[in-house]
């Protein structure tokens, strides 16, 4: 009967391409490698002893740890090499260097590193970033670990912690100028709803039950908190609570100009901003131009040069809590151009309906008579006069900000949509699964972090964090045998991969 070989296991140091070091825990049985666990990756000396010590913590009880450092072979006739294991580490260091560069190892739990990281390199379920994180060669936390640490997210408040952390980064440079503010929704493949998820308005029109996701960023979208409403709540009644729950965390921002798109604007709204002490400039429902600009139509005419800015009053809210308020209005030949094609699109739907030749649906311009649907042409009008307008309203004077720059400003506002795109695109956080609202809240922890580390990749790099992952992810470091020694052989680094590292690196 032939001998088993014992499973062992030791502590290792190998040297990675971006020049970090990084820690493992290899398990042997003979001479094969059954397993590799990746506790991180260090470049400096004090943050390389904790990871050594972690790993020496992780192995078993009675489990002699042997440390030594990977090198490469001298030249010999040491035999045949043998490959034991393949891993995509230097996307994985240049993900866990982010992380640590952002301050995310304030929170002390690699079973959330790895979900924030997995979901990165690969958005999918938490069962399934086990298979993500093995092919990767760092090794996985089990799927129980994985919702253990879920539990984790919400009893410790991790969030908090990475928010916290967030702001920091956000102000490195400085105090906030500016935030950006908008609401998004995330459906659940379920025809129930509970007292969380709610059927509400969907710009999608879709039907399913959703939740709210209030995000407000910084001028440059990067993410600086996340708030979690029932998913028929009015995106008017999100601004307030955010934004105060902002200032209290961080008094110093309370002075911040607070942008936010024509779905936030009432006169409740624009006064808790103020006498929370916010500034603000919000988008304003073009609706209200005709009234806005009747001053100025008279005496100039309602022809407008490109770019040009139209400043007015409109007093807003009721009683003691009226308000006036500056309202700045900008024209442009795109806008006005991109306008009339869709005013042209709506009077074909509106003609075809008149026609009987399409059901009527919601449709702009269709006006129901006694007889028949007709086209509208009163409304139509009226939309070709304020095609090319946008308005804004703002308790900015003049004197501080001119309206050129009220409309820069909120022209910010695309950050936070394209923050938005990336959560939904690139880190899939939807559809959602879970059905609990702290697994929920969890989730979203998980993809706030993931998608912080996004943006500062993308902004380090100018690549998108999908490209990045797609440039680095093929290159594999080899772990072979050769002369009874196990050596880390890196793989060719083509130039575009060197300056995508060089780049990641060179924000620390």
């Amino acid at each position: 009967m032939g001998s088993l070989a014992l499973v062992g296991s030791f502590v290792r140091r190998v040297k990675t391409a971006s020049g970090a070091t990084a820690v493992q825990i290899v398990h042997k049985r003979g001479r094969q490698v059954v397993g590799i666990d990746h506790i991180g990756s260090a470049h400096d000396q004090d943050r390389l002893t904790l990871l050594v010590e972690t790993a020496k913590q992780r192995l078993h009880a009675d489990q002699h740890a042997l440390e030594f450092d990977v090198v490469a072979p001298q030249p010999a006739d040491l035999g045949a090499p043998v490959v034991e294991a393949t891993g995509s580490l230097i996307l994985w260091d240049a993900l866990c260097g982010l992380y640590d560069a952002l301050g995310f190892t304030a929170v002390d739990d690699e079973a959330f590193r790895a979900l924030v990281l997995g979901r990165i390199v690969e958005p999918t379920s938490k069962l399934d970033t086990v298979r993500v994180l093995d092919e990767l060669g760092v090794g996985s936390p089990s799927r129980v670990t994985f919702m253990r640490c879920l539990k984790r997210v919400v009893a410790k408040d991790y969030r908090a912690v990475i928010a916290e952390a967030c702001y920091r980064r956000a102000t490195r440079a400085g105090g906030l100028a500016l935030v950006l503010y908008d609401v998004t929704t995330l459906y659940f493949e379920t025809p129930r709803e509970d007292t969380l998820r709610k059927v509400g308005m969907s710009k999608e029109r879709r039907v399913d039950p959703q939740v709210t996701l209030g995000l407000l960023t910084d001028a440059g979208g990067f993410p600086l908190a996340v708030h979690l409403f029932e998913g028929n709540k009015a995106e008017t009644k999100t601004l307030i609570p955010v934004l105060t729950g902002f200032a209290q965390q961080h008094p110093g921002a309370a002075d911040v100009v607070v942008v936010a798109d024509a779905g936030m604007l009432s006169a409740a709204n624009l006064l808790a901003l103020e006498q929370a002490g916010f500034r603000f400039i919000v988008g304003s429902k073009i609706s209200k131009a005709p009234y806005d600009l009747t001053a100025h139509v008279e005496r100039h005419g309602n022809a407008f040069d490109d770019g040009q800015t139209i400043e007015t009053t409109r007093t807003m809210g009721a009683g003691r809590d009226a308000r006036p308020r500056r309202v700045v209005y900008q024209w442009r030949f795109a806008r006005y151009r991109h306008d009339n094609q869709a005013i042209n699109a709506m009077i074909d739907r509106a003609e075809a309906v008149a026609a009987g030749k399409r059901p009527l649906k919601k449709d702009r311009f269709v006006k129901i008579t006694d007889a028949e649907p007709v086209v509208d042409w009163t409304l139509v009008d009226r939309a070709r006069s304020l095609a090319g307008l946008k308005g804004y309203v703002t308790n900015i004077s003049s004197e501080t900000m001119n309206g050129k720059q009220v409309v820069a400003a909120y022209h910010d506002l695309y950050q936070v949509e394209r923050s938005f795109r990336m959560t939904k695109s690139d880190l899939a956080a939807r559809p959602v699964f879970h059905r609990l609202r702290d697994s929920i809240e969890a989730h979203l922890t998980v993809v706030f972090a993931a998608l912080a580390i996004s943006r500062e990749a993308q902004t380090r790099t100018g690549m998108s964090i999908s490209k990045i992952v797609k440039t680095l992810r093929p290159l594999r470091t080899a772990t072979i045998t050769l002369g009874g020694r196990l050596i880390a052989v890196p793989p060719r680094m083509p130039e575009e991969a060197q300056r995508l590292l060089d780049d990641l690196e060179g924000g620390h």
